[in-house]
């Protein structure tokens, strides 16, 4: 588990400020109450993340503890972990309603049921802000704070197109797709922001699906597990490449690409271009030793930094930034948003992408 202190995330946020710029939205919009008149600085923060099936989340928590506690207030950051369930994430949100927080920070579990929890949440005076993953069908919610995910989507899909063109000049490619979880909301706008890249390039046949699984629903990988890529990708293959050679494979995070390449290796078959997101370590790893090919880099420190400076914007009875307010449409209302500029890594940028990064920067040296 990486853990680094919060004055190392203000300098990530600093350099996401002065890329994106940002915008603010006054207190007269749909937020809590709460934002227009601030309150305790030793008030409860709740903060409810899904799992700890990735090292991001398994961080994020650990920043939340020691940067809220930095800024003087009650941190209350639970895990959906006791069943690893949704109705886990509904409880310990009822409870933090329950405890008085003034905001609570939701990573959710499945961002689709949550419209009672929030409900309660804002009813009680909190104010709630969406982490990573946006919550859907509700208008019971303030704010969104998340890197550019349809950017991410369009990153890795480049990536694979370059990744390809690079090993073989050549096209056209074979290639297969997967997605996340279809209980995570950020799953669809990944893949869409992929298929904004590949799809063009499979209708003029620069790029061969074997498969012919291209819809969502298809390439879905069930709670983002890697022994569910690592199946399909076992099935894929012995369906489809038992002669033909398989060129690239969208991944859309680390753990489902080390399954898909363990996939591949256990058939015996070539490593094709892989992508992914996270900056896992075994990942970074991975694409030093030319195995994996991209991962995105999205500091977790940098997001976690963001939104405990919303938290102290709400306390101050400030109004709370955002840099875009027209993007993010949960099927309700379209929620203000503080986004973070992605980065794609290769092992060609590795160095430069890491070298703030005490963790991954010592992984990257040659």
């Amino acid at each position: 588990m990486r853990k680094f202190a919060l004055a190392a995330s203000a300098i990530a946020v600093t350099a996401a400020l002065a890329v994106t710029g940002c915008s603010t939205r006054g207190s007269s919009g749909s937020g809590s109450t709460e934002e227009a008149s601030g309150f305790a600085e030793d008030a409860v923060i709740g903060v409810a993340l899904p799992d700890k099936t990735s090292e991001n989340w398994v961080l994020a928590g650990q920043l939340f503890e020691d940067g809220l506690a930095e800024a003087g207030f009650d941190g209350d950051v639970q895990y959906a972990a006791a069943t690893n369930t949704v109705p886990d994430q509904q409880n310990q949100i009822s409870s933090m309603v329950t405890k008085g927080a003034k905001v609570i920070i939701i990573g959710a579990k499945d961002g689709g049921q949550l419209s009672s929890q929030v409900k309660a949440a804002r009813d009680a005076g909190a104010i709630v802000i969406a982490y990573d993953r946006l919550i859907l069908n509700t208008e019971d919610v303030d704010y969104y704070v998340a890197y550019d995910n349809e950017k991410v989507g369009e990153l890795q899909g480049q990536a694979l197109l370059d990744g390809m063109a690079a090993k073989k000049p050549e096209g056209p490619y074979n290639i297969e797709l997967f997605s996340g979880s279809s209980d995570d909301a950020n799953s669809a706008v990944f893949f869409g922001g992929a298929m904004k890249v590949l799809q063009p390039k499979i209708d003029d046949g620069t790029l061969n699906v074997v498969s012919g699984q291209t819809d969502i629903k298809q390439t879905s990988t069930a709670g983002w597990l890697a022994k569910n890529a690592q199946d399909r990708m076992d099935t894929l293959l012995a369906a489809n490449y038992s002669t033909a050679e398989l060129d690239g494979v969208l991944s859309p995070n680390d753990t489902l690409a080390r399954a898909i390449i363990t996939s591949v290796k256990a058939a015996g078959k070539p490593i094709p271009i892989v992508t992914g997101q996270d900056s896992e370590v075994e990942s970074v790893k991975s694409i030093m030793a030319g195995e994996q090919y991209s991962t995105i880099n999205k500091d977790t420190r940098a997001l976690v930094a963001q939104a405990i400076t919303m938290v102290q914007q709400a306390q101050k009875g400030e109004e709370i930034e955002t840099n875009d307010d027209e993007s993010y449409d949960n099927g309700v209302i379209v929620v203000p948003a503080y986004l973070l500029p992605p980065q794609i890594v290769t092992k060609e940028n590795a160095a430069e992408a890491y070298a703030n990064d005490p963790t991954l920067e010592p992984l990257t040296r040659q």
